[in-house]
C-alpha cells in the first residue's frame, strides 16, 4: 500500500509516517516510480506506535518496543526494559507537570490582586 493509504488506514499523516520511517520504526520499499510502498503488517505496527505515543512515550522510547510492534502491544505483557522506559517517562512527565503547576500558581498569585482586563 502507498503512504496515503497507510495514513488513512491508521489515522495518521504521511508526514508522520515518513518521520516514523526516518526513526527506523517502520520501513518501506520503493516502487519503480519512487513511491513508498508498505506491507500490510505496517498497519498494525503504525497503530502500535501511535498507541505508545498517545500513552506519553517518545519515538526514542518506542525503539525499546521494536520487537513487539507487530503484535498486540496493548495486550502483551511488557518486558522489563519496556517497563523501565515507561516508568522513566512517567517520572519526566510528573516533573514537567509539577514545574508547570508551580509556574501557574506563581502567576495566579501575582494576578490575584489585579483587575482582569475588560471586566
Amino acid at each position: 500500500m502507498r503512504i496515503g493509504e497507510l495514513a488513512k488506514a491508521t489515522g495518521t499523516t504521511p508526514r508522520a509516517l515518513r518521520h516514523y520511517e526516518q526513526a527506523g520504526l517502520i520501513s518501506s520499499e520503493r516502487a519503480a516510480n519512487g513511491y513508498r510502498v508498505y506491507g500490510e503488517r505496517a498497519v498494525v505496527r503504525v497503530r502500535n506506535i501511535r498507541y505508545l505515543l498517545a500513552a506519553g512515550l517518545t519515538l526514542d522510547d518506542v525503539q525499546v518496543f521494536l520487537p513487539c510492534l507487530d503484535g498486540d502491544v496493548a495486550a502483551a505483557p511488557p518486558s522489563d526494559k519496556g517497563l523501565r522506559v515507561a516508568w522513566e517517562r512517567l517520572a519526566v512527565l510528573n516533573e514537567r507537570i509539577a514545574a508547570q503547576t508551580e509556574a501557574r500558581d506563581r502567576l495566579e498569585s501575582a494576578l490575584r490582586h489585579t483587575t482582569r482586563p475588560g471586566a
